[in-house]
């Protein structure tokens, strides 16, 4: 019998964060995976089976917002942690208000990850 981990996707157009956010997320015990913009991801054929989406507020192209707004209006309702490193509570604020699970500043703590992550799967 094989049990399936929770799927957590990376969308983040910082290589850095695509090559040790994963790593950190692995040893929290999820599968994950990581893409270099909102675009790729949606192209994908991932959406539909991720369980929690990680993603940078300001990318390239389609930002974290923008990429949450199309989900929505494709219809995939995909639990979100935004992860920034613009530290102002006014653009925290609103990205909360339309249902993310939270806003991590940049750095922010494994701890803290993990925190958000027990949250989601709770």
């Amino acid at each position: 019998m094989t049990t399936e981990r929770a799927l957590v996707f990376v969308v983040d157009d910082d290589e850095s964060v695509r090559e040790s956010l994963p790593d950190l997320i692995r040893i929290f015990g999820y599968d994950v995976r990581a893409f270099s913009s909102a675009d790729k991801f949606l192209d994908s054929e991932w959406v539909s089976r991720t369980n929690c989406l990680i993603r940078d507020v300001a990318m390239p192209g389609m930002s974290g917002p923008e990429l949450e707004e199309e989900l929505i209006r494709r219809g995939d309702r995909i639990p979100v942690v935004f992860i920034t490193a613009h530290k102002d509570e006014n653009d925290r604020i609103p990205l909360m208000q339309n249902g993310a699970v939270a806003c991590l500043f940049k750095p922010f703590s494994d701890v803290a990850l993990q925190e958000t992550l027990d949250r989601v799967f709770a």
